[in-house]
């Protein structure tokens, strides 16, 4: 790799323009699997200085509370019950502001590197309410005054929490400045659910509502809400799908920087590009770390059991750390050894035992009741609620808009970025330069199962339209244009934002056409979908198997498919 220059795809440009959509699929998934997206080096540095940064506000927030002094006298301060507080408000307030998940160029977000702020204080951008019209004062789609109000009370108590010193005799931050941005965190979600998602309320803000307790049960219950994120994970990657996960995640890999390595990871490379038994064996063992080192932490109390099980779990956050993926979770990582050493570690000898009120237990079980009904009921429970994290089994959606559907939509909405391809166009000079890095994106997709059935899909929402030149988009990077925000979660850019989008536009039939594609139910072997139209609304719906998406290379585009209803209107 470059370290200031990407590396140049070894394809031939030619053969890849005149191809169609299976040849550029198979030339591009077999150039991924031997040098990733090729990001300059530079890039990656850049990540790391960031996750520095991250350290450092935390540290600086910490040194603001009276009491804790010496920025490099770790040793006496890090382990503190209102430290810990403070690391945790810290990353939402971090991660709220755009500066966390989704961030830069590893998630085509070129220009600018991040949206968030730059939507959420600026009124007419779009926002998602989760249950508009059933809430009193939710209704609607559009960003008004009331919202960024919200929006910078959050902000504003957050800093006021994290730069407040502790309540007199108890070692922790007040209650009432925790519930203060509990409460504006809660409003905030109900107005618009991609801020909520944005804070990353499944992880920080259960941890922060068990600051509402005194010492030592709030640090007792904060171990079981890890625990719930560990084996939501966990649970999530039971299936098929993540083996892909792990192949692609390890072929885009800084770590691995010759060919040779990166084919390890699939079977039979360029022949067999499905993943290999080392990608198997990775992906698993994964799974059974995340099921049962945490169950060790928990119960083991302190000592050497305690110090393997914590050794272990932070190589596992480190692991993914250094490899960067897509989407770049990266803080979240480092945030999660921190836990390990401040819950497992310093805290090992607290457990249920110690818990004052055990009701207080209530809190990770429902924590645990989201996981449970985000994986039975995938398109009804956020990505991130189900903790269904890199696990490859996600919602996903693919948009098609024709020249006209494209400047309407760049001419009705307010937007910090201009569409993903639009960016990349702008940064290496044209359409032509920039079409192997846009299709490269499509075939990472293809990488992961979910995109063979994206191109047994693709021919049926478009149909026989010859005189519509569509461009393709990903729904995750067109919804992070949208609304400034997007992690993996497909519920964010289906049909609430399709119908925001008509409002405002007033689609013509054919100007804007998407796929939604649900993720599998842990207990059903099928994944449902849906084609629309957002003039015309939704004319076919059905569904594909996932054993015949596992099975395919990624450039297959011969996928069945069981088709429900519609199907006429293609």
């Amino acid at each position: 790799m470059g370290f200031l220059q990407p590396v140049e795809p070894d394809v031939d440009a030619d053969e890849l323009r005149r191809g169609d959509r299976p040849v550029q699929m198979r030339i591009l998934s077999e150039n991924f699997l031997s040098q990733g997206f090729g990001t300059p080096d530079v890039v990656y540095v850049g990540y790391l200085v960031k996750i520095a940064l991250f350290v450092l506000g935390g540290a600086l927030f910490a040194m603001s509370t009276p009491g804790v002094d010496g920025l490099l006298d770790v040793g006496q301060w890090w382990a503190l019950p209102v430290v810990w507080q403070k690391v945790v408000l810290w990353c939402i307030l971090f991660e709220v502001t755009g500066l966390g998940c989704g961030f830069g160029p590893l998630n085509l977000r070129f220009l600018p590197p991040l949206g968030s702020f730059l939507y959420w204080l600026r009124p007419g951008t779009i926002r998602l309410p989760p249950w508009s019209g059933r809430v009193p004062f939710t209704s609607g789609s559009r960003r008004g005054i009331v919202d960024v109000v919200l929006y910078v009370a959050l902000l504003v108590s957050l800093v006021v929490a994290l730069l407040s010193p502790t309540a007199p005799g108890t070692g922790q931050l007040p209650w009432q400045k925790i519930a203060a941005v509990l409460v504006v965190l809660g409003l905030v979600g109900l107005r618009d659910q991609t801020i909520f998602l944005a804070a990353r309320a499944e992880v920080y803000g259960a941890i922060a509502v068990t600051f509402l307790l005194p010492f030592p049960d709030s640090m007792v219950v904060a171990k079981f809400v890890l625990l719930c994120i560990w084996w939501g994970a966990a649970i999530s990657k039971v299936n098929v799908h993540f083996p892909s996960v792990v192949q692609a995640m390890e072929a885009n890999s800084p770590l691995w920087r010759t060919k040779r390595v990166k084919h390890l990871f699939t079977r039979s490379y360029p022949e067999d590009l499905r993943p290999s038994a080392l990608s198997k064996v990775l992906a698993h063992g994964g799974t059974v770390i995340e099921f049962f080192v945490p169950l060790v932490l928990i119960c083991s109390g302190g000592g050497t059991v305690t110090t393997v099980a914590a050794i272990v779990m932070i190589l596992f956050h480190l692991h993914i750390i250094v490899t960067i993926p897509m989407g770049t979770p990266l803080e979240w990582n480092v945030f999660m050894i921190f836990a390990v050493l401040v819950l497992f570690v310093n805290h090992a000898d607290l457990g249920v035992s110690d818990l004052a009120h055990p009701v207080v237990l209530l809190i990770p079980a429902v924590s645990f009741l989201f996981v449970i009904l985000g994986n039975l009921f995938p398109r009804r429970i956020s990505f991130l609620f189900g903790m269904r994290y890199y696990a490859g089994n996600w919602d996903t959606s693919v948009w098609c808009l024709s020249p006209t559907g494209e400047q309407k939509l760049t001419d009705n909405t307010i937007r910090a970025a201009m569409l993903p391809h639009r960016q990349l166009e702008k940064i290496y000079g044209g359409e032509d330069q920039a079409r192997v890095t846009r299709l490269t994106g499509f075939a990472f997709r293809a990488i992961h199962t979910h995109g063979r059935a994206h191109a047994a899909l693709l021919p049926r929402l478009i149909g026989d339209r010859p005189g519509v030149n569509y461009v393709e988009l990903d729904g995750e990077t067109a919804a992070g244009v949208l609304l400034g925000w997007n992690f993996g979660d497909g519920h964010l850019h289906s049909e609430q934002l399709v119908a925001a989008l008509q409002d405002r536009c007033n689609f013509e039939p054919d100007d804007l056409r998407v796929l939604v594609l649900d993720a599998q139910p842990i207990h059903r072997q099928s994944q449902a979908y849906r084609l629309l139209d957002a003039a015309t609304g939704e004319f076919e719906r059905g569904t594909v198997r996932v054993a015949d998406m596992v099975n395919r290379q990624p450039w297959a585009a011969d996928m069945p498919v069981q088709v429900a209803c519609g199907g006429r209107d293609r």
